[in-house]
């Protein structure tokens, strides 16, 4: 797949907020009685047929700023110093990343939406405004609220959803037109309505998802209740939206006669938010997230189980751009599985993954720390480090009453200053209201409750990883085994957790006394609402 200097392959990467593991194509890869049952992406289908789905694919920390950084640097997010984070985050201008050293190399680049927050590089090409074309309109990233408010104006639903469509589009044909004759471009398109919040019923009422059809499948740290059932179908409504554009890019390329001439990757930042170890966590339901790669040299048709990081997507975009990787990034190049005819296992080595976290919302804990975590996940287990499980997982439970107070669905519907780590939702909702009763006790432990400094699981008898074997002595070689893989890998990429005398609880992550976000800024400054 090495790049044709005379006719370099163009780069299209579709990644979408919050957007995990979800697409009918894995249906049929896990086999039946899963989410993905229901689900209906027929053009993120279309990818996957025509070039290789992974089954196995990771981000290195499920929020989203640490894992673009990590996406765009092509590193562990441990290693983007202040990219580590999301309150307070900033870019170190000396980490390289792939759009720059496209552009250097001679691409057009651009995006539209959302790509690393808060804050970019400062000469970044996706932190100026002359690379940002969002000039059609921005409505998309609401998508759900904003079709259900032309419907209610009078608009036919399909119309209402093609204005949307037609904002992408018209985006993405401002960007074409700025690109010089010839020229290779690599372009990020980056929505954020998988993102919370979106409208209540809005799966059903937009996409004929009947949360019923949900009855029966949804995982095991889940109640199976009503409410649970249409929020996870109102997601799905989201993330189907985002397929229906990436069918608009695949029309778009096949027109131009640029589609046999892109490779084209989509994925997401994480696991789903809003619930019980979605994002924010270490679990598969959390760090794992659809991904597939169709484009010139790619051999269509597998399924690879290789387990992958994001920020191996960096090193595959470099290299297929005819730019060799700066040696400083700590993923590795795709293109040899991508080359590969065969399925299964492709590159033998690729057979676990690490993913980690640090501080999300600043203010989830008393001190402003955060819950530090790192994970091995190899094909038959999850081994988990707490490093502090003194600590609240999702935040304190602070403003919590006792009983079903009146407020507690305002408390965690709509607002965060309660177990801030975990998104707004109706299923957040449902857990805190129902968490002294015999029908919920156990879920809000799932969710909430401290977790012990090491967690086991045994991915194949226990897919939703809610049976900890980590204190079995059945299993105490696994156990050892994998803690000593992992924390030599983290000492070996110079992991600050455990490398080095520095931690993400103290300065220049989080200020000594005022709770400051690493860029100085005090708590109020509402920096909070402008990044999530």
């Amino acid at each position: 797949m090495a790049a044709d200097e005379a006719r370099r392959p163009n780069i299209l990467f579709l990644f979408a907020d919050d957007w995990g593991r979800f697409a009918s194509c894995y249906s049929k890869v896990d086999g039946p009685g899963t989410l993905n049952d229901v689900i209906r992406t027929p053009n993120f289908d279309r990818l996957a047929r025509e070039g290789v789905l992974f089954k196995n694919a990771h981000v290195t920390a499920p929020s989203c700023t640490p894992c673009r950084s990590s996406l765009l640097s092509g590193q562990y997010f441990f290693r983007t110093h202040l990219g580590s984070i999301l309150i307070g985050a900033h870019w170190d201008d000396k980490i390289p990343v792939y759009p720059q050293l496209l552009r250097a190399s001679g691409y057009h680049i651009g995006k539209t939406y959302k790509v690393w927050s808060p804050g970019t590089p400062a000469d970044a090409p996706y932190g100026t405004n002359a690379f940002n074309y969002s000039s059609a309109g921005g409505r998309f990233n609401q998508f759900s609220k904003n079709v259900t408010k032309l419907v209610a104006a009078g608009k036919p639903l399909a119309a209402a959803k093609q204005e949307l469509y037609d904002e992408v589009m018209g985006n993405f044909d401002a960007f074409l037109a700025k690109r010089p004759p010839g020229q290779p471009f690599c372009y990020w398109f980056g929505p954020m309505h998988t993102h919370r919040k979106w409208e209540k019923g809005s799966g059903k009422a937009l996409w004929g998802i009947d949360p019923e059809l949900l009855k029966g499948k949804v995982p095991t740290f889940l109640p199976d209740v009503p409410e649970i059932r249409e929020d996870l179908a109102d997601y799905f409504g989201e993330a189907q939206a985002f397929d229906a554009a990436l069918g608009l890019f695949l029309k778009k390329l096949e027109a131009m006669g640029e589609l046999d001439n892109t490779i084209i990757a989509m994925s997401g930042d994480h696991g789903a938010p809003g619930f019980t170890h979605g994002k924010c966590n270490l679990y598969d339901f959390g760090t794992g997230v659809s991904l597939a790669i169709r484009g010139p040299g790619v051999k269509g048709g597998r399924v690879v189980d290789d387990f992958v990081n994001l920020m191996d997507l960096a090193p595959t975009f470099l290299e297929v751009g005819g730019v060799k990787p700066p040696a400083v990034m700590t993923g590795r190049s795709l293109v040899p599985v991508l080359a590969s005819t065969t399925s299964g296992l492709v590159d033998p080595t690729r057979t676990w993954v690490i993913t980690g976290r640090e501080r999300h919302v600043e203010d989830a804990r008393e001190g402003y720390v955060g819950y530090p975590q790192r994970s091995l996940r190899t094909k038959d287990f999850l081994y988990i480090i707490n490093f502090k499980p003194d600590r609240w997982p999702m935040g304190d439970p602070k403003n919590l009453n006792q009983g079903n107070d009146p407020n507690v669905t305002q408390l965690t519907e709509n607002t965060r200053i309660t177990l801030a780590d975990m998104d707004s939702s109706p299923t957040k909702a449902w857990l805190v209201t129902h968490r002294e009763d015999s029908e919920g006790r156990a879920f809000f432990d799932y969710a909430f409750a401290k977790r012990p400094e090491e967690e086991l699981y045994a991915t194949e008898n226990d897919p939703h990883q809610v049976k900890n074997l980590a204190s079995n002595p059945k299993f105490a070689e696994v156990r050892a085994t994998m803690r000593a893989q992992l924390l030599a890998e983290l000492k070996r990429v110079e992991d600050p957790r455990v490398s080095a005398d520095v931690t993400f609880d103290k300065p220049p992550f989080v200020g000594p006394v005022t709770g400051e976000s690493a860029d100085g800024a005090p708590k109020s400054t509402g920096a909070r609402k402008k990044a999530k």
